[in-house]
């Protein structure tokens, strides 16, 4: 049951007191000179998007001092005889700044900023001076992790930094989860700080040519925005056709081994773009997506249930649409392929068993989620989208376009989202818990770990997945196969 808005309150104040300046947003130095004049700095400030300079001057006695400048000091300068561009930043900037440690807890840097009366802190370790600290950034960082996070990973410049904000991530989605907030919310939220953490690393490694000539695309979970803690890598590059990129081995596999770094471990079965055949310009993509449909691959199927989850999160996204396009082309009229393709959703089938052991309170043996619940339920509507060319990613954009279409029932289509929606929180909740106890997430829970009301969310929502598998069968005629 969700919190009260008092308890969500008190947890956010707690989160305030126990959390540390660094992890809060510290807005990078930049530094300007003390002679520079008002109408020059407010020239640089504006081309850097900034409104706070720090400034390198000396005393009288030439010993070297670093103040700060902000738009506040601007307004003052405004008020005097002198016009600004006759003004140094020297002369109306403030040199008895305020520090704070980056250990420091946050709730010391409130009451630095209350008892001094200042809305910034500079934040310096030894004789490194870390950046600034302001009182916006603070309050941003109880009213909205997610924001911080994003400002984190937009800002960052090395793997290392990517490493914090990615960290950063997975504790937001315990605060977020504990605190009563809809699995989907949550997913959304993770799905986009995801695809910029994506964006970002491969700006980093990629050169610019590189980056305007391909589109870097994520898939499966991470590609429906379904996926909430971090499982194995799904990610292609599309490439622009005959263009060359020296040493694309090199940034290709520096890029998948970055990501196990920033803790999304390497796919075993290789979807990466690291691998060849993920890593393909369009035409001989194009190639690939023929093969999987009217060759006898028997990966086909697989892969290209994974490749129709994909999102374009830098680069050229019309190298996908292409490739999308051509999909659509080569599937006209191709009915026995998708009957193959849309069996897949049964082929985890457990039978009834689930349902006796889902009522029995000891029963210690494991119910996988994944192949019991969520895969039919995600596949079943991708092959029902692929029939009708929907071209949406995500499972329930997906079945509001089967909707309009009038290719699926408004009612049905309802109770397959709750069920999604039910299985992906209780999953979380057990990984959660696993995480807790230092175990490595999975999606088996066993039934005598389940409270009475998460027993009876996931006998609602498997009995529903079972419904949803008899229509896939009329529909695909699955018995003829």
């Amino acid at each position: 049951m969700p919190d009260s808005a008092a308890s969500r309150t008190q947890r956010e104040w707690l989160s305030l007191v126990t959390a540390r300046v660094r992890d809060a947003h510290v807005r990078k130095p930049f530094y300007v000179d003390g002679s520079l004049d008002l109408v020059s700095l407010c020239r640089v400030l504006s081309q850097q998007g900034l409104t706070t300079a720090l400034v390198r001057d000396r005393d009288a006695h030439g010993a070297e001092r670093l103040g700060m400048f902000t738009t506040t000091d601007l307004r003052d300068a405004l008020l005097r005889p002198q016009p600004p561009a006759a003004l140094a930043v020297r002369e109306v900037a403030r040199f008895d700044l305020v520090e704070v440690h980056p250990d420091a807890e946050l709730f010391e840097a409130l009451w630095l900023m209350v008892r001094h009366r200042v809305h910034r802190l500079l934040v310096r370790e030894g004789d490194a001076v870390l950046g600034v600290l302001g009182q916006l950034d603070l309050v941003s960082f109880v009213a909205n992790h997610s924001h911080i996070v994003a400002l984190q990973i937009d800002e960052a410049t090395s793997v290392v930094e990517l490493q914090r904000a990615a960290g950063r991530i997975d504790a937001m989605i315990a605060l977020l989860f504990e605190g009563g907030i809809h699995v989907d919310r949550i997913a959304r939220t993770v799905s986009e700080l995801n695809a910029r953490m994506f964006a970002r690393l491969w700006a980093l490694l990629a050169p610019p040519a590189l980056v305007a000539n391909s589109c870097l695309v994520v898939m499966g979970s991470e590609g429906r925005g379904e996926q909430i803690l971090k499982t194995d890598q799904d990610n292609a590059l599309l490439l622009r056709d005959g263009v060359e990129i020296e040493g694309l081995d090199r940034i290709t596999a520096r890029f998948s081994a970055a990501l196990a770094e920033l803790g999304y471990p390497p796919c075993p079965g290789g979807i990466m773009l690291s691998e060849p055949r993920w890593r393909q310009p369009l035409a001989a993509f194009r190639a690939t997506l023929t093969g999987w449909v009217h060759a006898a691959d028997p990966d086909g199927p697989l892969n290209l249930a994974i490749f129709l989850d994909a999102i374009a999160v830098a680069g050229d996204a019309r190298l996908l649409h292409e490739a999308r396009a051509h999909l659509d082309l080569i599937l006209a009229g191709s009915d026995a392929y998708l009957a193959r393709f849309a069996s897949a959703a049964d082929q985890f089938n457990e039978g009834g068993g689930w349902w006796a052991r889902l009522t029995q309170r000891h029963d210690e043996q494991p119910l996988d989620l994944k192949k019991l619940g969520t895969f039919p339920l995600v596949h079943g509507v991708r092959a029902l989208a692929l029939r009708h060319q929907v071209r949406a990613t995500g499972t329930l954009a997906r079945l509001q376009a089967l909707v309009a279409q009038q290719q699926l029932d408004a009612a049905l289509a309802r109770d397959l989202g709750e069920a999604l929606h039910a299985l992906m929180a209780l999953k979380l909740a057990h990984q959660l818990r696993q995480v807790r106890a230092g175990q490595a997430p999975d999606n088996r829970v066993r039934p005598a770990e389940l409270s009475t009301l998460e027993r009876d969310r996931l006998q609602d929502a498997l009995g529903i997945v079972r419904r949803f598998r008899e229509l896939l069968r009329q529909r695909f005629r699955l018995d003829t196969l």
